[in-house]
């Protein structure tokens, strides 16, 4: 199980396993927070601690956050059907994150 959480620790997820591969975009919302995002089944995560959301755009994802530090941890999809998410990979220890390649999407294009 790998650990990840907020900078306060309010907000915590734990996952299956060491992201392979993490996704670095250049979308309008992650441009400006930073966000570096692995991708799990829903069954692969576990989120503990209250959140707060943030829905823009076509309203297809939320972003959650921490209510009390406010660091993004996760996006859950609104489409009942998708059954992956996004983890924020900033949230884990550097060295978990080592042994993946980064993927560049040009999000801003869409």
């Amino acid at each position: 199980m790998i650990a990840a959480a907020c900078h306060c620790g309010a907000v915590t997820l734990k996952l299956d396993a060491a992201p392979a591969e993490v996704t670095s975009c250049n979308c309008s919302i992650c441009r400006r927070t930073g966000l570096l995002w692995a991708y799990y089944a829903l069954a692969q995560v576990q989120v503990d601690g209250a959140t707060d959301t943030y829905v823009w755009g076509d309203r297809s994802l939320a972003l959650h956050r921490c209510r009390t530090c406010g660091c993004v941890s996760h996006w859950l999809a609104f489409d009942p059907g998708y059954d992956r998410m996004g983890v924020n990979a900033r949230l884990l220890d550097p060295a978990v994150l080592a042994a993946a390649s980064v993927k560049l999407v040009d999000g801003a294009s869409f």
